[in-house]
């Protein structure tokens, strides 16, 4: 297993965290599994306690994987949490989603940015909608209720992603980047084609059960 994403319940206030946890950890293993129709790593995620973490000794680097895949293996770098409101994708009634779709076409042709490059995040987050580029896929658990999406871990981190303000370089867009340096300081991880990793979990059951989705 490789760690893929540790956060703290002081940085992402608006994220709910079991009781007497606040620290959220995600690993997978960094090969692909066949599962579920599904070709993707499979995350684990773990709710920890600072406290219970506070006394273990904290390792220079992780440790290498003997076996893995390269698209899944994270290069080791920081989280700087930024809040943002977003809209759903593909997730709208038809209706909606038509008249969306023209108004899209509008604002592509006015400022270069469709609608669903602007009001989804297309990177790796923490709650808000999934960045769906195949059909939405949402999952139910087994008490039937539809599962709240939880986090995406996104190949996208430098590819059409949203960028502060003093990134960026194209006056009036600021969705790209042509710095070398600000390409690649992600996590690196291809996931096929601009892929992701959906993470989904039922907050109806005690036990909080996850599940997840990939597409590319």
């Amino acid at each position: 297993m490789v760690p893929v994403l540790q956060v703290i319940a002081r940085d992402v206030p608006a994220l709910v965290f079991p009781a007497d946890t606040d620290v959220l950890q995600v690993l997978w293993c960094p090969l692909i599994h066949s599962k579920d129709d599904q070709h993707s790593p499979v995350p684990v995620l773990r709710w920890r306690s600072i406290a219970d973490l506070a006394d273990r000794p904290l390792m220079d680097e992780a440790p290498r994987p003997y076996d893995f895949d390269d698209e899944y293996v994270p290069r080791p770098c920081v989280v700087h949490p930024t809040e943002t409101v977003e809209y759903p994708n593909w997730d709208m009634p038809a209706e909606v989603s038509e008249r969306v779709g023209k108004w899209s076409e509008e604002m592509e042709e006015s400022c270069g940015i469709s609608y669903y490059d602007a009001f989804t995040t297309q990177q790796s987050k923490i709650g808000g909608y999934p960045g769906w580029t195949q059909p939405p896929n949402w999952p139910h658990c087994a008490c039937g209720y539809r599962m709240d999406h939880l986090l995406t871990i996104s190949a996208s981190e430098s590819c059409g992603r949203w960028l502060p303000v003093e990134e960026r370089t194209r006056p009036g867009c600021g969705w790209e980047t042509d710095n070398p340096e600000l390409q690649h300081d992600g996590h690196e991880m291809i996931m096929g084609d601009c892929g992701g990793v959906y993470v989904f979990v039922c907050r109806s059951c005690p036990t909080w059960p996850t599940i997840h989705r990939y597409d590319c």
